[in-house]
């Protein structure tokens, strides 16, 4: 539905400041041919769809390509960039009616944008956008400074709790000069008693049931009652009972209509009514814009949709569904006809409409939507047997997987079973217990993981062997490779590869090939990246085994931090995130960018290792390892810079780690509890903490991870033990040869490693460079332990390195406090800084508290302006 922007019309108070700046930002897109993407955030009725019109519609240098998010319980994929592939047309417009994946919608966008610039994109209502265009809006973010184009993203921020998916685009887009905030305030009590002097109402009462809110304010005033409302609710409907008797009815057909209603289907809708569209207008109660019209604000719609009588309301949402099934031109929006099929009750439209709404959504990757159109399907699915109701718990549970709601998937998997298990359905009962297999070992419940893992492959040995069969011998075979139990793991992938040739599926044969790949890969063959790179063109040119490619750039690169070999793996870093972004597999890209993390702490870059981790982390969508991973490098970085706020997240590593069994989960939370033990003198805390890993690393030879584990055993002033086979690092750090691992941790870029082995020297020389170098990089417990043991050799003139209070800043704010500033200045609030940096609430209040000393002023907003 193609929306254009309003003319300009009424007044716009306490907003000069945010014109000029998106005036300013304008004018250095046509002056440079570089993009700005500006967020615009605010309360709902705080005027930004107002400020983004007048802005628009004050310039006359560039052209305006609207979308606007609908306000659908399950919205449609990609919603706002189909309304702007229809006002741009050609390729875009192509591209996207085709049902294209973001990233190709995305690049159809940018194209659409080069070719004609300058432009203006406005994304309106971006916190009602669904997975897909949201996953535009990360991928145009990226590239924000090749496109020529200002991009104005709006949303209500007062609407966005932890686990909205568009908090974590907005974490991923921060940073750069390209991205800007502009926040909208209500308006003040001056600015209030302005718009209220013309009416004769009390100014003061009037601020005060508003809060100044500016849509609020106008509806209060249109009304024209003595008594002034005190809710948006009543505010409209004291204006719409003004209308007449028909007008009313004809805005009720509006209000059954998210965002706006074309005439034509207004026309089905009200055909008795539409006489009465001119007094809407006139009013004020509707806009219009090209062939549609629509409510000044959905806070308006709503207060006449709920106020309307049910048996009325059911009746015009079974007019729409009617009419949007036979849309004028176009193929009818399967989304919207779902909605109004459930609005109407209609359940065999919903049972019909639901799944299918799924699957398009699923082919967008969209695949949060795709689940809640199954949901929806399920609340109407009473009236069936069991097998359609199993259908769609089924095929949720794995767009709930995709998305990263690993709770919501367990569930549904497991009602899926039940199902299956009642109408005796073996085979499909089998592959239930697999797809609950992997959730299960997702969620760290390893052991009944592999029960459920076997108990599939030993039901589905019973049926006729097929491709359920070969997914079943993959899915044991990659339990296994997680445990690290590569004999076995080999068995049953070879098993696995075989039947799946055998039959023929792509899949299995893919899923067969990768874990094998793997178990070379952790078994040190040469050809192994050979292999998996083959495997991986494989995976990306059959169609729906994207799951599989994303899976196998994680192969190519989550297992090399063992052994440091950072320069092959990273040669798949960027290619990796960029196809996990563009197809929308979150679940994959947590991984890489927990390998990224870690990284880049063991090269130095504590700085990136953070912001990389904590992108990790806030996500709630993101898997435990992945989480385990980050949260153990957040931890650990703070321990080294003596941060006291480390124990927070390496415990919670620790305690989503320490059941599962799996050494990926075991191994870094373990090492990041035995270095910050270290770092705080707990030395005797050390072997309980090494204790379990280091066993399941020597059982399962993984002789890097046993290297590791042993030397922190050793460090503690346990025996000093080389595992049989280590490699020559952990040989000569845990024989005592600090003089040959400190050259190898150089080599390999390790800089902190290396001094931490001249820090477990008998040496005064070497002793001096370990505190050189935790000097250098502000590792500031170590360097303490280090010049102890120097004082306590006698040595003189130890230096102390800098102090906090002499770092390179103007005002000598320490690194956190110039993270935390910078998140005051783009307003964030104390306990919104503190969800983002992972810190307690009261943490943040002293930080805050500590910059305002050192600058020298009273409030944030002046602190803001002083980094500005």
């Amino acid at each position: 539905m193609a929306r254009s922007v309003i003319p300009r019309s009424g007044r716009l108070l306490e907003r000069s400041d945010q014109l000029a700046a998106l005036r300013e930002h304008l004018d250095f897109v046509v002056g440079s041919a570089h993009g700005r993407l500006v967020l615009v955030a605010g309360e709902a009725g705080v005027g930004k769809t107002s400020l983004v019109n007048r802005f628009a519609a004050d310039q006359d240098v560039a052209r305006v390509l609207l979308g606007a998010c609908d306000p659908l319980f399950t919205p449609r994929p990609l919603g706002a960039i189909l309304d702007i592939a229809e006002t741009a047309g050609g390729e875009l417009e192509a591209a996207v009616q085709l049902g294209r994946m973001p990233h190709e919608a995305a690049a159809a966008l940018v194209e659409e944008l080069k070719s004609r610039r300058p432009s203006i994109v406005v994304l309106e209502d971006v916190h009602w956008a669904d997975e897909a265009t949201l996953d535009v809006m990360r991928l145009l973010g990226r590239r924000i400074e090749s496109i020529p184009a200002l991009i104005i993203a709006t949303y209500r921020d007062d609407e966005l709790d932890r686990t909205h998916p568009l908090r974590v685009v907005l974490g991923g887009l921060l940073g750069g000069e390209a991205i800007h905030r502009l926040k909208l305030a209500p308006l003040s009590a001056i600015s209030t008693a302005t718009l209220a002097q013309p009416y004769r109402v009390d100014a003061e009462q009037l601020y005060h049931r508003t809060g100044g809110n500016p849509f609020f304010i106008g509806e209060v005033l249109a009304a024209g009652d003595e008594e002034i409302p005190s809710t948006v609710r009543d505010a409209v409907l004291a204006r719409t009972a003004r209308l007449s008797d028909k007008a009313r009815t004809l805005a009720e057909a509006v209000a059954a209509v998210p965002s706006q209603a074309e005439l034509w289907l207004l026309q089905a809708l009200a055909p008795d009514t539409i006489d009465r569209l001119e007094e809407c207008l006139a009013v004020g109660i509707l806009t219009s814009s090209q062939a549609a019209v629509g409510f000044r604000h959905e806070l308006a719609r709503l207060a006449v949709a709920e106020s309307t009588s049910p048996d009325r309301k059911a009746g015009l949402h079974r007019a729409a569904l009617a009419a949007l099934s036979n849309p004028p031109s176009g193929s009818p929006d399967l989304a919207r006809l779902a909605h109004h099929a459930e609005e109407a009750g209609d359940v065999e439209a919903v049972l019909r409409l639901a799944p299918a709404a799924a699957e398009r959504a699923s082919l967008f990757g969209s695949y949060r939507e795709a689940a809640a159109q199954y949901a929806r399907a399920l609340r109407f699915s009473q009236s069936l047997s069991r097998e359609r109701p199993a259908e769609f718990y089924d095929r949720r549970a794995y767009a709930c997987y995709l998305s990263g709601q690993f709770d919501l998937a367990l569930d549904s998997q497991q009602e899926a079973l039940e199902c299956y298990r009642g109408l005796k359905q073996r085979t499909r009962e089998g592959d239930c217990l697999r797809s609950l297999s992997r959730l299960l070992r997702y969620l760290g419940r390893t052991r009944e993981a592999n029960q459920a893992a076997r108990e599939a492959v030993e039901l589905l040995e019973s049926q006729p062997a097929g491709r359920e069969l070969a997914l079943a011998y993959c899915n044991l075979s990659h339990q296994l490779l997680n445990a690290e139990d590569l004999e076995e793991a080999t068995v049953w992938g070879r098993r696995a590869l075989e039947l799946a040739q055998q039959v023929h599926d792509q899949e299995s044969i893919v899923y067969a090939l990768t874990n094998l790949d793997v178990i070379d890969l952790l078994g040190y063959k040469p050809d192994a990246y050979e292999k998996l790179e083959e495997h991986l063109r494989l995976a990306q040119g059959t169609a729906g085994l994207d799951e599989h490619a994303g899976r196998i750039y994680v192969a190519l690169i989550w297992w090399a931090p063992r052994s440091k070999s950072y320069a092959i793996a990273d040669r798949y870093l960027e290619p990796g995130l960029e196809y996990c972004s563009e197809r929308g597999l979150d679940i994959w890209r947590h991984y890489l960018l927990g390998y990224k993390a870690r990284r880049d702490m063991d090269l130095g870059r504590w700085d990136d290792a953070i912001r990389a981790a904590e992108s990790v982390i806030q996500d709630p969508r993101t898997s435990p390892v992945a989480r385990i991973v980050s949260l153990s490098i957040l931890g650990l970085i703070r321990a080294r810079r003596g941060d006291p706020a480390y124990r927070e997240p390496i415990e919670e590593a620790w305690a989503l780690a320490k059941t599962t069994g799996e050494l990926q989960r075991l191994e870094p939370a373990a090492m990041a509890r035995a270095e910050a033990a270290w770092l705080d003198g707990r030395t005797e805390d050390i072997p309980e903490a090494v204790a379990v890993p280091l066993e399941i690393a020597l059982r399962r030879r993984s002789l890097w991870a046993a290297g590791e584990l042993a030397c922190w055993r050793a460090r503690a002033g346990g025996e000093r033990v080389v595992p049989d086979g280590a490699p020559e690092l952990w040989a000569a750090q845990i024989g005592g040869d600090w003089q040959a691992a400190s050259r190898i941790w150089t080599e390999l870029g390790c800089s902190y490693e290396a001094a931490m082995a001249l820090a477990d020297a008998d040496d005064e020389e070497a002793l001096g460079l370990a505190l050189r170098e935790f000097q250098r990089l502000e590792a500031r417990p170590a360097a303490a332990i280090v010049a102890r043991r120097l004082r306590e050799r006698g040595a003189r003139g130890v230096p102390r390195g800098p102090r906090p209070s002499t770092r390179q800043n103007i005002a000598q704010l320490t690194d956190r406090e110039v993270e935390v500033l910078k998140l005051v200045a783009d307003g964030l609030s104390n306990a919104e800084i503190a969800r983002r940096l992972f810190l307690s609430t009261k943490t943040v209040d002293h930080h805050v508290s500590a910059i305002l000393q050192k600058l020298g002023v009273s409030t944030r907003g002046q602190a803001a302006a002083q980094i500005r």
